[in-house]
């Protein structure tokens, strides 16, 4: 049985690898130290399909290093030790400095597994790099991401795709066989949710399921197959995202029916409990924010349990969480200032702090005007005096404007007696 199409066109070398310029292009942050035989630890974060997998084994091919690899899937701390100590013992019998201990999705591993990897990476008997397509910052333990670079992987884009599909068309010898028109290629892009992997699977199905060497590719066709074919390609890729946007949008719109459904979904699916508690509590900031602030501290708590009690019962804390969330009051008005305000420094740049609310530690920076004028705001009727803290380049820039529920209309009544006409609440 041969190989899938994904794994045939798999590229070998760093000029055959697809997308990811600001990584590897020319003037790309990992390009330089790959050439140079120059790896330090790092973590591949990015979306599945996106070819993590595939620039790990370029990095060791390219650094002429020996590889090795683990799954986080169905490997342990034993497996772990077995692998450094058969990468010691390799230590020195390459020209290299040390082989590349590759590690997927990495995001599995717990914390006694993750301590296991610190020594070997620490004293140098590997060099580590994990993929995971969850944020390491919440699952790889500190002590060891700060042993490690972190690099983004960028979704594909649709040119990106299409270019892997007329590659496939082009090199692979399978495909060669068939004589292939693309007609219309809308519902593979979208079917295979951003996965090259996925989509290349889908693509090599639709071809050689046909009776003909003739494949004419549309939209009915693509929709025809893969309906047929749903347990092969319908397992993590478009569901695992579809679905969390589904429940995520319920809650914002306010539908604690809907909500519980797609959770039930995602529960019976076997969909990690930490990253739908994960996805709660960035909504909790980002769609409900000031209209009801203990939205934050119920997803924040809810977190916590579950991670500590897993399934079957966290299914309970979550259903409880996503209900209050879906029935909750909403606002957007802090996820819009961050982005206003990120936009602003993009726009201006560094702009000097103002001298009044500088801080002025020494006698030289005292001299120099350092916290001159500086208003203690304690020292005033209600805690409050009317003073400038943004830079003179940008004051009076409005940038929370609150959100029209009952406590944030609050906050702009109370906001604007207080500055008093200086923002326009």
């Amino acid at each position: 049985m041969s190989k899938p199409l994904a794994e045939r066109l798999r590229p070998e070398k760093l000029e055959d690898y697809l997308s990811q310029t600001h990584l590897i292009g020319d003037n790309g942050s990992l390009k330089n130290q790959i050439k140079k035989g120059m790896i330090p630890s790092l973590i591949l974060w990015g979306p599945p399909g996106v070819g993590k997998t595939t620039l790990a084994n370029i990095i060791a091919n390219e650094a002429n290093r020996p590889f090795f690899t683990l799954s986080a899937i169905n490997s342990g701390v034993k497996d772990v030790r077995e692998v450094i100590e058969r990468a010691k013992k390799q230590d020195g019998l390459f020209t290299t400095k040390n082989p590349i201990l590759f590690i997927d999705e990495i995001h599995r591993f717990s914390k006694s597994q993750q301590d296991s990897l610190l020594g070997a990476v620490e004293k140098g008997w590997v060099t580590l790099i994990g993929a995971t397509t969850e944020n390491p910052s919440f699952e790889v333990i500190p002590a060891l991401l700060s042993r490690c670079q972190v690099y983004v992987l960028n979704e594909f884009t649709k040119e990106d795709l299409l270019a892997l599909i007329n590659r496939a068309i082009e090199k692979d010898k399978i495909l060669a066989s068939y004589q292939i028109e693309l007609k219309e290629t809308a519902s593979l892009l979208r079917l295979s949710g951003g996965d090259a992997r996925k989509l290349l699977n889908i693509f090599e199905l639709i071809v050689t399921s046909e009776d003909t060497k003739k494949v004419v590719v549309t939209n009915d066709l693509v929709e025809q197959k893969v309906q047929k074919n749903t347990v092969r390609y319908d397992k993590t890729g478009e569901q695992h995202y579809d679905i969390i946007s589904a429940f995520i949008k319920s809650i914002r719109g306010s539908d604690p029916n809907a909500a519980v459904y797609w959770l039930a979904r995602m529960i019976e699916g076997g969909e990690d409990v930490k990253f739908i508690a994960r996805r709660l509590l960035i909504l909790a900031s980002e769609d409900i924010g000031n209209a009801n602030p203990t939205a934050l501290q119920i997803a924040n708590n809810t977190f916590q349990a579950v991670t500590t009690i897993g399934y079957p019962e966290a299914r309970i804390i979550l259903s409880q969480c996503a209900i209050y969330l879906a029935t909750s009051a909403k606002s957007n008005a802090s996820y819009m200032a961050i982005n206003k305000a990120q936009q602003l420094v993009k726009q201006t740049g560094d702009l000097s702090v103002p001298l009044s609310i500088r801080n002025a530690p020494t006698k030289l920076m005292k001299d120099l005007g350092y916290g001159d004028n500086y208003k203690y705001a304690h020292n005033y009727e209600n805690n409050f005096t009317q003073a400038e803290f943004l830079p003179d380049e940008v004051k009076n820039t409005l940038l929370y404007e609150p959100g029209n529920n009952k406590r944030e209309k609050a906050l702009r009544e109370y906001l604007k007696a207080l500055w008093n006409g200086k923002y326009d609440y």
